[in-house]
């Protein structure tokens, strides 16, 4: 796999190191890290452990990175024409939908604080075999999310600079993200937070204009305004469609999770991060898209639903602020993608570690970095499709895998807090409420959600899923032969 990369690396001419003598800088400094990784790798062992080093506030933004709150400027125009105008209360509603997710995998990332996430959870609290189903498929949508920064990150760059070459920014974004993961999860939680707050500091920025051109009589002139929660003139089934569209926006807040290991105090730290970026990211999205709402309230006007956003900020902040908002969306696509090949690597590490995966390759921690280093070089290979693949084509692969891991892990619950009745004595009402009725009500709504996927995501999903099942098949004689054994995962848990 090193030698892989390093040959891509070699791609970079001198030509483009003249263009861009960042991208020579980090191509150098990378390939001096993939010789000295070569050179240093080993099976993992119970001396090389992930390192315990985060607290609330990186986990916080860890799962903010992956969501990218600059997702609300992209998916504006096109769930306000599919909501008529609602985008407001679908946002609401994506986010009660996702809160019943995210409460089900604090609760079982209380019983397993280990770095599988859903893979985990299900693997010991329903089968095994179905555990390996939802790493599977969840893998799908971790592995494309990375590619489809680096797409986006193209597209911008490409258009904004034309004379460097498309593949530079391709590579660029690759190695550099790989470079900061590999040198640990610290590293990767300084960036995520300067790169937050600069998101932040637009949104601010963005808003405060937005109510200003308001106040002035631009838009609805008011923000005392109903419209965009709930029109009476409309039908609900319109609200639902927009949130059907807008609940993808919170896709990443389960990448928190896969970080137990890093934490510190894990069982009380991880489900709290996972409720706060979910709401907080929530929060967000409903306010800015409430302003943006007011700046241009008729959808019927948009000329481009998917690129309306920028003509409301160059309304709002002329051309300063739509470059600042080009330059924030840059680095939020470095965010986001830093955090899913991050979340990537720990459940392909977490399943070789437990044997689903070949453990002499998965299985491996670097012993100078303590992260699992083999797994960063396979993701960054595989994102270099990202030179030859359409982003539409991409962005077909997410959110299958998903939505079947999300109901699996609200079925988790049940099974393990109020079926077997793990870590309780009796069932109560609480536990009724907490551990059947709101998982149940979470389970049913991640379903609805699945259904509701256009059929070509569904399509591409199934194959994906069929592929694994085959690949389960073999690994265990026809589902004969028992699950690999899961010995240092025990440990873990044991002193967590």
């Amino acid at each position: 796999m090193c030698d892989r990369l390093l040959i891509a690396c070699a791609c970079v001419n001198d030509g483009d190191t003249v263009c861009c003598p960042l991208l020579h800088y980090i191509v150098r400094k990378f390939k001096l890290l993939l010789f000295t990784i070569r050179e240093r790798c080993v099976t993992v062992n119970s001396e090389i452990k992930l390192q315990r080093s985060l607290t609330l506030l990186p986990a916080v933004l860890f799962g903010l990175a992956f969501m990218s709150l600059g997702t609300v400027f992209s998916t504006f125009g096109i769930a306000s024409v599919e909501s008529h105008g609602m985008i407001v209360g679908s946002y609401i509603l994506a986010l009660v939908v996702m809160l019943f997710t995210a409460y089900s995998y604090g609760q079982m990332a209380k019983a397993y604080p280990i770095s599988g996430a859903a893979y985990s959870y299900v693997q010991r609290s329903i089968h095994p075999h179905l555990g390996f189903m939802v790493g599977w498929s969840i893998l799908m949508d971790y592995l494309f999310t990375p590619m489809v920064n680096f797409l986006l990150f193209r597209i911008y760059f490409a258009a904004s600079f034309p004379s460097v070459p498309e593949y530079v920014w391709v590579l660029l974004m690759i190695v550099t993200v790989g470079f900061v993961n590999i040198k640990g999860i610290t590293l990767a939680s300084i960036v995520n937070r300067i790169i937050i707050s600069s998101v932040v500091l637009f949104l601010l920025i963005f808003c405060i204009l937005s109510i200003h051109t308001v106040l002035n009589g631009t838009g609805t002139a008011t923000l005392a305004t109903s419209t965009p929660v709930f029109n009476p003139q409309e039908s609900f089934s319109l609200l639902v469609a927009g949130a059907a569209i807008l609940c993808f926006s919170f896709l990443g807040f389960d990448s928190v999770s896969t970080l137990s290991e890093e934490t510190i105090n894990p069982e009380k730290t991880i489900p709290k991060a996972i409720f706060i970026s979910t709401l907080i990211g929530g929060l967000i999205f409903i306010f800015v898209a409430y302003v943006t709402y007011c700046v241009w309230p008729d959808y019927t006007t948009f000329k481009d639903p998917s690129s309306v956003s920028l003509d409301i900020i160059k309304l709002v902040g002329g051309n300063v602020l739509a470059a600042f908002f080009l330059a924030v969306k840059a680095v939020g696509f470095f965010a986001s993608a830093v955090a899913s090949q991050a979340s990537t690597s720990r459940v392909l590490y977490s399943m070789g570690r437990d044997g689903q995966l070949p453990r002499s390759f998965f299985g491996t921690l670097h012993p100078k970095f303590q992260t699992p280093v083999n797994n960063i070089l396979l993701i960054s290979a595989f994102s270099l499709l990202a030179l030859f693949l359409s982003l539409d084509l991409v962005a077909s692969f997410i959110n299958f895998g998903a939505f079947f891991a999300f109901t699996c892990v609200n079925i988790a619950v049940i099974k393990h807090y109020f079926i077997d009745r793990k870590q309780e004595t009796a069932r109560s009402f609480k536990s009724f409420l907490s551990h059947l009725l709101v998982p149940a009500i979470g389970a049913g709504l991640d379903i609805w959600m699945l259904i509701n996927l256009d059929g070509y995501s569904k399509l591409l999903g199934a194959v994906w899923f069929v592929i694994g099942l085959v690949y389960l098949a073999f690994k265990t004689r026809g589902f004969r032969r028992k699950s690999p054994s899961i010995p240092e995962a025990d440990r873990i848990i044991e002193q967590a």
